[in-house]
């Protein structure tokens, strides 16, 4: 651990001289900001107040996506997940409480549901991520937008030798971290990793899991990255971020089951014997946001007036176009009026709310076939 240490701040050092003499360097309080991030399993409820509707009072009784009972052979809404978890300094106490599909109500982060916690920082900074693997499977921590090198990638595949080579090997250092593994991670925040001229005074980035990307975010490892203008945060006492407006995360994606690296956790025997193989991979498709379903992302609660900032985040395949939609008001997304805003997988969007009008409002994924299976959740403005 201490040759990794002195790895780490050696590699930090590298990146502020980098940083000074291309002049990207406009931090005057530029800091190393350390993360502790642990990959756990859990037993996650995609819809804790089963079998009740939150969106409209109805019983979800026969539900294919939800109701264990549905047909022979369903798992219904429990399943077995990974998700990148925050812990203080030496993986000491776990920030936010104890795993729950929803953080402690009232919580700050309660709203982000089975995303991984957002990891911050401002033009100049250095992010260096101790991160731990207690899952059950190889995994890794792939960013994007920051500067890495090789060694915080987290992406294994043939870059440093020739394919069919003895000993060619395509996992590099922190490309995978097998199960009890470690890795140090060290990412450069550049002017090119913040906000460009047209974005708000803020932007969000993805982080994920990428061993193998696939398997590995539908087992739920997704997380975002909040990079800052100097002049947009304030610094506490100890030196953390302070932001100047209220920030939301929401993570919109179809969890694939079938797909997901821990399939063999959630069926045991495999695929079920003698039930519809469409309708079983069917109800193995998770529609929400942050990972809970009709109405269970709660916590996006703000007050009449206050600055607000959105992170829209996306993750899946081609099913993955989601169209956000708030219901009652109006935001900007780099200086454009709107309240629809369209993503893709893996792109993000960045959006200003202005909060003039009071109410419980629904925001939801507008594509009908996701909106249909549960998409949606409110937001509250006192």
């Amino acid at each position: 651990m201490k040759a990794n240490r002195e790895r780490v701040f050696g590699l930090a050092a590298l990146a502020a001289i980098i940083f000074f003499v291309l002049g990207m360097a406009g931090n005057a309080l530029a800091a190393e900001r350390h993360y502790w991030i642990k990959a756990e399993e859990v037993q996650w409820d995609f819809m804790p107040s089963w079998p009740l509707n939150l969106m409209d009072g109805s019983d979800m009784t026969g539900d294919i996506f939800t109701d264990p009972n549905a047909f022979s052979g369903a798992k219904g809404r429990i399943y077995t997940k990974a998700a990148y978890r925050q812990y203080t300094e030496g993986f000491e106490q776990l920030i936010d409480g104890a795993f729950a599909p929803s953080r402690e109500p009232g919580a700050p982060n309660e709203h982000m549901g089975i995303t991984g916690p957002a990891i911050r920082a401002v033009v100049g900074d250095t992010i260096v991520v101790h991160f731990k693997n207690e899952t059950s499977i190889d995994t890794s921590v792939h960013p994007h937008g920051v500067l890495y090198d090789k060694t915080g990638e987290g992406a294994p595949y043939i870059d440093n030798c020739n394919p069919g080579d003895p000993g060619c090997d395509p996992a590099g250092p922190g490309d995978v971290v097998p199960p009890g593994g470690e890795h140090i991670y060290v990412w450069g925040v550049p002017d090119r990793a913040g906000p460009g001229p047209n974005d708000a005074s803020s932007i969000v980035w993805p982080y994920h899991a990428h061993t193998p990307e696939t398997a590995s975010t539908n087992a739920g490892l997704i997380g975002p990255i909040v990079i800052y203008r100097p002049n947009a945060v304030g610094f506490d006492a100890s030196g953390a971020i302070v932001t100047r407006f209220r920030e939301f995360f929401t993570l919109f994606t179809i969890f694939n089951e079938n797909a997901s690296a821990l399939f063999d956790a959630n069926f045991p025997n495999g695929v079920p014997k003698r039930v519809d193989p469409d309708e079983f991979e069917e109800s193995n498709l998770m529609h929400g946001m942050n990972g809970l379903l009709w109405g269970n992302n709660t916590g996006y609660n703000m007050q009449a007036g206050e600055k607000v900032r959105w992170y829209i985040m996306a993750m899946g395949t081609e099913v993955d176009m989601h169209t956000a939609h708030w219901h009652g008001v109006t935001l900007l997304r780099n200086g454009h009026r709107e309240d629809v805003t369209g993503i893709f997988p893996a792109t993000t969007a960045t959006l200003e709310m202005l909060t003039d009008n009071p109410g419980k409002w629904m925001f939801h994924c507008h594509v009908n076939d996701h909106l249909d299976a549960g998409m949606m959740t409110t937001f509250t403005i006192r």
